[in-house]
């Protein structure tokens, strides 16, 4: 049986009102965007135009064309039109990204439907493709992203970075599928590559300014032009507040904010024509009041019924703020807060050397992470302290040399990465955590106004909160994590149709890592592992919080190719398939690992299989009626063996969550790319994809919470049903043949925009109307699917109307979510198995104006 927790939708809203609203405050953009050839050249190249980092309206996806015109795509290191690159690609331009209000990843995902994207705060962030990618859930440091994130050439490692608002984008390509044998870091699942505009010789800028509902102020500027004959600079800052749509009861805040600040800078110099160096450095910093979760509802365990949510919260006096989730009020009583910082800073030289282009990318890149949580998901004072301030510095060097000519193209590189990750963690118990975490003694459902703690009550630790009030973990650790590779990519032309691609990859990864949990009481005594013997308040204590302290490490090299075949069916009609055989690095487990019953930790858990993957691909690309409509179309299928999961053992003590090998998984579906131009007045577009990823082998995975929180069952003892307390618990559950989590069987981007010149305030322009919009059937919240947590399909729809004239100048409103759909952007599992599950809802209808400047 399955439990869907969610509201009731409003009533659709009356035509003439909606069309008022449309019409006062319609949402961004002109339709797609991407660079014109001669913009994209200027971009990487270091521009020389008037015209460079200009942006003008096109569509969406795969072939998304300017005006009958080409996108140019560097995917595979060198320029070239998206519809001759023989991949799977998704390209979203600039202005595209401004218009639609996309101005970070998460919002990026309504755009190209293969892209998954979940963040319960900047750290815990997850961004996948086709379902694979990191595992679902709560971030661990010592595994590897499967999709890469580039910025201008530079690999950032940390997830983190999606959470930033995109600054001075001139155009993001989604490259689905293995890239190893192109970039820099091994990326099993994809890679995001963003470019931004560069210095320009010839002066140039833009200006924006947004305003809207839940006081959201937005401004965007950036400035370019020379310094000398040789040498170009280009600045440009954003800033994004906004207040919280979530209303804490508790301290009379408003919670999920955004307030982001974001700088960059980049100096040019073009001592000749062959060489050109590029100096970039960037800083932005996040602090919002963030993040945190309602209460959704309950689903039944097979704990003891006196100890599931009902009946503890009874015991408690408490009652949820609200049991409708989109009421969106909360009372977590553990202050929030999400400061986050990155930056850094990088030097780029391109050299003209012979026949082909030597390329030197040294960056350095910093994470600094300052959170505060309520992990307990409610107003009861259980976990008093949750917080795992980060430090990250990281170190790539890549060198290539690209090569293009007649019957040959080639690229080489190699590439070199270190990272430091230090960790400093603080957990601490309230006054309300013994009698939620220890069991009174007794069976019975705790009647309303009873705390459970009556001459019944045969274990009276349960009733005293100095037990575990004031119970402390202090968690150190950090990792060392060393990477080095060599890769190469070879197109040889057979015929002037016919091209056949295969590359290479050699690879060495070593990680370092260490990990110290020491525990101390409420009294400041230290809790030490290896007594003798433990009184009974030490016995609970150390059920919540167990002294560890392990030294994980793993080194490995690894070899992978793909191999890819072209044919030119016409001059506009290309058909390819691709074989990649890659891999993703084994990681160390960075956040502790399971206990044996001495509390002695397993070692066995410290390190997890490197992933070993196997991906199929083939597709079509064709453009017709002279250009103005592009379709494309891939399938897909990828099979991964010892799949790196996220795993829970559902309690509060030892750990929250460790990574395990899954058997095998695997990934296959469909997608396609449709954009039409008939003319310059109109252009739409239809972006779609089916996703079957599921755990083919996955037979010893955590249980759901309806099958969690009994008594272990032993030897021929039979589980008891699902959702019965009082039941006996499976140890482990065969999940194999369900979907991962995360992932939609439907995801779907459309929307079109129309224009018609007008003349308003003596302004010779143009009047637009356009429409964005965006479907995900349901998904899976929870690593092992659960009924409790399965998140309903849902659709958005964004608008926006304005007035735009050939010199720059555009006004325009805009109204996204403009349906005002409930939906989640996750459902959480509260722990210990009490069956309380919160959820972050996914955000109201906003709505406002934006005007925008470039000159």
């Amino acid at each position: 049986m399955r439990r869907h927790f969610s509201g009731p939708l409003p009533a659709p809203l009356p035509l003439a009102c909606l069309t008022f609203t449309l019409l006062a405050a319609a949402p961004l953009t002109p339709a797609l965007a991407a660079e014109t050839a001669a913009e994209t050249a200027a971009l990487t190249n270091g521009a020389t135009s008037a015209d460079a980092g200009q942006e003008s309206p096109t569509s969406v996806g795969t072939g998304a064309h300017d005006r009958g015109g080409e996108i140019l795509v560097t995917a595979r290191r060198r320029q070239e039109s998206s519809q001759s690159v023989p991949l799977a690609i998704s390209v979203v331009g600039g202005e595209h990204l401004d218009s639609t209000g996309a101005f970070n990843v998460g919002r990026l995902q309504q755009l190209t439907p293969t892209l998954q994207f979940y963040s319960s705060n900047p750290r815990n962030t997850a961004v996948n493709i086709r379902g694979l990618g990191v595992p679902f859930g709560l971030t661990n440091d010592g595994i590897e992203q499967g999709v890469g994130i580039y910025i201008d050439d530079v690999y950032n490692a940390r997830v983190a970075s999606a959470t930033f608002d995109f600054l001075d984008v001139a155009q993001i390509e989604v490259l689905r599928g293995p890239q190893g044998t192109l970039y820099g870091k091994n990326t099993t699942a994809g890679a995001i590559n963003i470019t931004t505009n560069q210095p320009t010789f010839d002066f140039q800028g833009k200006a924006e300014v947004s305003i809207g509902n839940y006081n959201f102020k937005q401004a965007k500027v950036a400035v370019s032009g020379p310094l000398s004959d040789t040498v170009a600079i280009r600045l440009a800052a954003s800033t994004t507040d906004r207040r919280g749509t979530i209303y804490n009861v508790t301290t009379s805040q408003w919670i999920q904010s955004q307030d982001n600040i974001g700088l960059r800078g980049q100096l040019l110099w073009k001592p000749a024509d062959a060489l050109s160096i590029t100096l970039a450095g960037d800083y932005s910093t996040q602090d919002a009041n963030c993040c945190g979760s309602v209460y959704v509802g309950y689903g039944p365990t097979q704990r003891a019924a006196n100890r599931q949510f009902p009946a503890l919260a009874a015991a408690l006096g408490y009652t949820p703020v609200s049991t409708n989730p989109f009421d969106r009020l909360t009372d977590l009583d553990t202050p929030l807060r999400a400061k986050n910082k990155i930056g850094g800073a990088s030097v780029r030289v391109k050299w003209d050397l012979g026949p082909g282009t030597l390329t030197s990318i040294s960056a350095w890149r910093f994470w600094d992470w300052d959170p505060s949580n309520d992990r307990d998901f409610t107003g009861l004072p259980i976990v008093a302290l949750s917080q795992n301030p980060s430090q990250q510095d990281q170190y790539t060097q890549e060198l290539r040399y690209n090569y293009s000519g007649k019957h040959f193209d080639f690229v080489v590189g190699a590439f070199g990465f270190y990272q430091r990750i230090d960790t400093q963690g603080t957990e601490s118990q309230g006054s309300a955590a013994s009698r939620w975490n220890i069991n009174p003694g007794t069976n019975a459902q705790v009647p309303p106004g009873s705390s459970g703690c009556g001459p019944t009550a045969s274990n009276k630790l349960a009733c005293d909160p100095a037990v575990l009030d004031g119970l402390v973990a202090y968690n150190t650790q950090y990792l060392k994590n060393t990477s080095a590779a060599l890769f190469g990519q070879l197109s040889w032309h057979v015929t002037p149709e016919l091209t056949v691609q295969p590359g290479v990859r050699l690879n060495y990864d070593k990680k370092e890592g260490y990990y110290q949990r020491r525990v101390f009481d409420g009294q400041g005594d230290e809790l030490l592992l290896g007594q003798s013997s433990y009184t009974p308040t030490q016995t609970a204590q150390l059920a919540i919080y167990t002294p560890q302290e392990i030294s994980p490490e793993f080194s490995d090299w690894n070899f992978s190719y793909d191999f890819n075949v072209s044919y030119k069916v016409a001059p506009d009609v290309l058909v390819y398939a691709t074989y990649a055989k890659s891999f993703k690095s084994g990681g160390i487990n960075q956040n502790g690992v399971p206990v044996d019953s001495a509390n002695n930790p397993i070692l066995a858990a410290q390190t997890v299989k490197p992933e070993s993957v196997h991906n199929y691909e083939a597709g079509i690309k064709t453009q017709f009626w002279d250009r103005r409509a592009t379709f494309n179309l891939s399938i897909f299928r990828t099979d991964v063996g010892n799949y790196q999961a996220n795993v829970s053992n559902g309690q509060y003590g030892v750990l929250r969550g460790y990574l395990a090998n899954a058997q095998k998984v695997r990934s296959q579906g469909v997608e396609w790319d449709f954009s039409v131009r008939p003319s310059e007045r109109f252009n739409a577009y239809v972006n779609g994809s089916y996703t079957d990823a599921t755990y083919r082998k996955f037979t010893d995975a955590p249980c759901p919470p309806e099958l969690s929180g009994g008594t272990v069952a032993t030897g021929t003892q039979t589980p008891g049903a699902a959702g019965t307390p009082n039941s006996l618990s499976p140890a482990n559950c065969d999940i194999s043949g369900q979907r991962l989590p995360g992932v939609s069987k439907w995801t779907l981007s459309f929307g079109f925009e129309a224009n018609t010149p007008v003349t308003l305030l003596k302004q010779e322009g143009e009047v637009y109307f356009g429409y964005d919009g965006s479907y995900r059937s349901n998904f899976s919240s929870n690593p092992s699917p659960s009924a409790y947590t399965w998140v309903d399909g849902y659709s958005l729809s964004n608008f926006r109307l304005g007035f735009r004239t050939d010199n720059g100048f555009d006004i325009y409103g805009w109204v996204r979510n403009a349906f005002d759909q409930n939906y989640f952007d996750q459902l959480f599992v509260g722990p210990s198995n009490t069956g309380l599950i919160a959820g972050l809802p996914g955000d109201p209808r906003t709505w406002g104006g934006t005007i925008r400047y470039n000159f």
